[in-house]
């Protein structure tokens, strides 16, 4: 949209209209952009108080000189530079070159940074000396460095993700042109340089008086002040428009040249000791739940899909206000939390992380205590008795072996002539029957290294998620057999409208999955980095998880994104890069993940077709027997594929490749998640997907989604339907 400029002269005289946006324009731009991904300082508090660095804007971290002002401009581009892997460029007017990188030497370090000054490095830190030199990093110590010339050189770095200006100093210097009385003219120009560039820029002002904070152009100022116990250092986050918005804690680690995170006990207590304004539930299981909500609502994902519905039960059941609700929920939330699962290291995964530890620091705790003291959740009244758990504990491990059976001594032979099905002697004949020649077995001092250390049962993909509007909780049921095993139980809002649960159960998603499995029958020879996935290769690769930011479904990797590694990368196999290359190409990610590092050989896709051909033969003759015989056939099936990676010493097999295996396991999760994808996008409600075969939806009565087929055969699903709030049966339930 345009503003004419044929009356009055409006535009200033030089006759071009001045671009206007709608305000659906805006709304659009916001929508198209997604969640603000900017820097952060690595200070998991400052981080989730402040929202990061935004874009477009000027960040001042006002501080007396003793206080430690320039080690936040240095902690945010530690985390954007070392971490994060993107472009910094730091003007330093004051510290020079080399005080900065001791400086980052001993907040990476822990080294003893008056020792540092004095040049005297351990080889650990020369080591990591040597390893910063290719970091992002730009360091502009010049004379006489104006905010001009910041201006001038800042759009010819490329890439650039953030500007530190460390410092703005308030007294006036000669030598310093960011100084004195020029203060506000440069903070006026670093604004407009942030606005202009679309990144951020964080300045340091080497004063907190009021009287020339005010004279500044400051989009967010952070003010950082003593508190009352000298161990911690309280920030105060003021944004234009709005004054104060929130505070933060840190610790002052001044010996190593950083700050870090504030216990939340002592965060407290240093900032007067302010209660949180009291609801529903105590402040430490509120926190637990604000901590949540980025994954909770499907924002972020990372965490392990059961502590995912125990979360959000928690936060249904603080919105209800229902404490003996709270009072149920809190032994397998404290459970839950115990586990310490590896969160994503982020703002919110270390909040996260931190409130999940308080809380199952309260939960350890006598019930009675525990509400005098810390108004935490009680647990005492929902401990069950020790032969209840171990009940329960049996039970899961029955459950589990309903679905893959356990490899017993013996169960590496052929089956004996008059079986129903001889499912590893067809798996061996197939794979023998290859023209490739595959490498059956990986010789034991192989096994060592190479790629055979990096491959997990986590790298099968397989989903463990409910719809984060959808509440989950596990209730106790008895079997037939008397056994005591705990299943789902899953409660819908209103806002679904009418409905009933549809159940659907994929029938033999593993042999059915050996059809078309990418894997490299011989030896997988190390390819590193790639530029891009080779069709003609299969193997593993490491790569950066992939945003998915819908709430319909779950992320395509499934449980492979809850074990990242330190720099937030994963190994996957074959089918994974396959689903991902499909989902780019079909518009659902911008853009294929990087591949850092690879294990790769020639690719094929029919070892295993003779045998999942046998297999679907074989199903359609015991399925009409059913009985005896066709329980043989399926635990054979499962013992067969189990054999190609077995796990312990012990156990014997004619297969060592955990590459196949889970090459197999992962192309049934891959189908499993694009069979359900397809529905959600014909306009199906997912609640939740699981393993490789188990989904359901919220459908009309009796209806079940229409890009499943129903029937007995292979990649073929069975659909029950049950009422919300109903025990979701399992196996042979």
């Amino acid at each position: 949209m345009t503003r004419s400029s044929d009356q009055g002269g409006g535009s200033g005289g030089g006759g071009v209209p001045r671009r206007l946006a709608s305000l659906g324009d805006a709304i659009g731009a916001v929508l198209a952009a997604g969640p603000e991904t900017g820097p952060t300082f690595g200070l998991s508090g400052l981080d989730a108080a402040t929202g990061g660095l935004q874009s477009g804007r000027l960040t001042l971290v006002a501080a007396a000189p003793n206080v430690g002002g320039s080690l936040l401009g240095l902690a945010a581009a530690r985390r954007t530079a070392l971490v994060d892997n993107r472009r910094v460029l730091y003007a330093a007017s004051g510290p020079n070159q080399a005080d900065i990188m001791r400086r980052i030497i001993s907040a990476e370090t822990g080294g003893d940074y008056l020792r540092l000054k004095q040049g005297r490095l351990t080889p650990d830190e020369q080591q990591v000396a040597r390893e910063l030199a290719h970091a992002p990093l730009m360091i502009d110590d010049g004379s006489e460095l104006t905010a001009e010339a910041i201006a001038e050189t800042a759009p010819y770095v490329e890439d650039l993700a953030l500007v530190v200006v460390d410092r703005l100093q308030a007294a006036r210097n000669a030598r310093l042109p960011l100084s004195g009385d020029r203060l506000p003219n440069a903070s006026q120009q670093l604004a407009g340089l942030a606005r202009a560039l679309r990144v951020p820029v964080l300045a340091i002002v080497d004063s907190a008086d009021p009287a020339l904070l005010k004279l500044l152009d400051a989009d967010v100022l952070l003010t950082l002040a003593p508190a009352d116990d000298p161990a911690i250092v309280q920030v105060t986050i003021a944004e234009r428009d709005f004054g104060v918005i929130g505070t933060a804690c840190l610790t002052p680690d001044l010996l190593h040249a950083r700050f870090l995170d504030t216990p939340a006990a002592t965060r407290a207590a240093g900032a007067g000791g302010e209660e949180p304004a009291r609801g529903s539930g105590s402040a430490v299981e509120r926190e637990l739940a604000e901590a949540a909500l980025p994954y909770t609502s499907g924002a972020r994902q990372g965490l392990p899909a059961s502590l995912t519905h125990e979360l959000a039960a928690l936060r249904s059941t603080l919105a209800s206000g229902d404490r003996a609700a709270l009072d149920e929920l809190a032994a397998p939330l404290a459970e839950a939390a115990a586990t310490s699962p590896r969160l994503p290291d982020t703002a919110e995964g270390q909040r996260l992380a931190a409130a999940l530890h308080a809380y199952a620091m309260a939960a350890g705790r006598p019930a009675s205590a525990q509400h005098a003291e810390t108004g935490g959740p009680a647990v005492s009244g929902n401990t069950r008795a020790e032969p209840e758990r171990e009940a329960d504990a049996e039970a899961e491990a029955e459950v589990e072996a309903e679905v893959e059976v356990e490899l017993q001594p013996g169960d590496e032979q052929d089956e004996p002539e008059g079986a129903p099905f001889p499912a590893l002697k067809l798996l061996k004949d197939a794979v023998g029957r290859s023209k490739m020649h595959p490498i059956k077995v990986i010789r034991g001092e192989e096994r060592e290294g190479g790629p055979w250390p990096l491959i997990s049962e986590h790298m099968d993909g397989e989903p463990r998620w409910v719809h984060p509007d959808v509440t989950s909780t596990r209730v106790p049921y008895d079997r037939p057999n008397g056994k005591r095993v705990r299943r789902d139980q899953l409660d819908v809002p209103d806002t679904f409208g009418d409905g009933v649960l549809c159940l659907i159960d994929r029938n033999g998603s593993y042999p059915s999955a050996c059809s078309a499995v990418p894997l490299a029958p011989n030896k997988l020879l190390h390819t590193g980095p790639l530029e891009e996935f080779d069709r003609a290769g299969a193997g593993i690769y490491l790569i950066d998880i992939p945003q998915w930011s819908r709430t319909d479904m779950p992320h395509p990797l499934g449980r492979i994104i809850d074990r990242p590694d330190d720099a937030g990368r994963v190994w996957v196999t074959t089918p994974h890069i396959k689903q991902l290359a499909r989902l780019v190409r079909d518009g659902h990610l911008p853009a294929m993940p990087p591949i850092h590092d690879s294990w790769t050989g020639k690719a094929n896709e029919s070892l295993f077709k003779p045998f999942y051909e046998a297999a679907r033969t074989a199903r359609t003759d015991l399925i009409q027997t059913g009985g005896e015989p066709y329980k043989a056939y399926k635990t054979r099936l499962s013992i067969a594929l189990r054999l190609l990676w077995p796990k312990r010493q012990e156990q014997k097999s004619p297969f060592w490749r955990p590459d196949w295996r889970m090459s197999m396991v992962a192309e049934a999760s891959v189908r499993h998640w694009t069979v359900a994808f397809k529905a959600v996008q014909e306009g199906h409600r997912l609640i939740a997907l699981r393993n490789v075969d188990a989904a359901v939806f919220w459908t009309p009565p009796g209806t079940a989604p229409d890009t499943y087929r129903i029937g007995t055969g292979f990649g073929e699903v069975k659909a029950k339907f049950i009422q919300p709030g109903q025990m979701i049966p399992e196996g042979d339930d």
